[in-house]
């Protein structure tokens, strides 16, 4: 009877723990006991073992480096909780621009990628629902005559975008009067650089890195209201179906969940808004 007393009771105090421990791991952990990858689903997104997350680090929205060099933002945050699920290292791989992201495809450099949805890109990656959405806006000097959106696609106006950009994909199919002038690097502040270096009458680029630089020059203004929204999303390279199918999963989780507007108010990006969920 004695021993039988004593049975119950460590039953019932390894079940209590067992409990405890589970209420107190974090919104994260919790997440990731929600969904199970198949070994087809991990083998795509992970063929080498490791997932390989390209990093754009040309737009300060979506990714910075520390004061240590480590790389922080919603886009290391997602491809390291990705990682995790799928039970395998996170490796993040940075690019100085999108431009380089899309290229870097060709040589097979990366399993995961954050760009903004472009045909050209969708035509070689599936895309998930964007998770993220940015304006694209125009920068120009206090003097300037051109005073809103609608007044830059005139003739003998020349616009600095960062070559193979999200805005610069967008303006060659849709600017009719103006030029566009490319700098070699896509991200950054490439496009500022272009805009000083040429004189020219236009810089192109996403709203808070212009926004920012704005606030250091009096010489320029930024204009209000925007060219273009910029959705961005994860992309894998096509052929890998079933890892499609579970990111497109993957992040309307994270978005419903709060994970990607804690992850941009931890980044410092209040302006960037979360996308709605899919409707497709």
């Amino acid at each position: 009877m004695h021993r039988a007393l004593c049975a119950t009771i460590l039953i019932a105090t390894a079940s209590f723990a067992a409990t405890v421990a589970t209420s107190a791991q974090t919104p994260t952990e919790q997440r990731g006991t929600m969904t199970t990858l198949s070994p087809d689903v991990v083998k795509e997104l992970a063929p080498t073992g490791t997932l390989r997350a390209a990093i754009n680090l040309g737009n300060s929205v979506l990714a910075q480096k520390d004061a240590n060099g480590e790389i922080k933002g919603v886009t290391a945050d997602l491809a390291r909780e990705l990682a995790r699920r799928a039970g395998v290292p996170p490796e993040l791989v940075p690019f100085e621009a999108a431009g380089k992201v899309f290229e870097a495809l060709k040589t097979g450099a990366w399993d995961i990628a954050f760009l903004a949805i472009e045909p050209v890109r969708a035509a070689e990656i599936h895309f998930t629902p964007p998770y993220v959405l940015i304006e694209g806006t125009y920068m120009v000097r206090v003097d300037s005559p051109l005073k809103v959106i609608d007044d830059v696609d005139k003739p003998g106006v020349r616009i600095a975008v960062g070559k193979g950009s999200a805005y610069d994909l967008y303006l060659t199919r849709t600017i009719k009067n103006a030029t566009l002038v490319r700098a070699a690097t896509g991200g950054g502040r490439a496009m500022i650089d272009l805009f000083f270096d040429q004189n020219l009458e236009v810089a192109a680029g996403v709203k808070q890195p212009l926004v920012a630089y704005a606030k250091t020059d009096p010489k320029v203004r930024v204009m209000d209201g925007r060219f273009m929204e910029i959705r961005q999303a994860m992309g894998t390279p096509k052929g890998r179906a079933a890892a499609a199918a579970y990111l497109r999963t993957f992040i309307e989780e994270m978005k419903a969940s709060g994970f990607v507007a804690d992850a941009l108010k931890r980044s410092n990006q209040p302006d960037a808004a979360v996308a709605p969920p899919a409707t497709n």
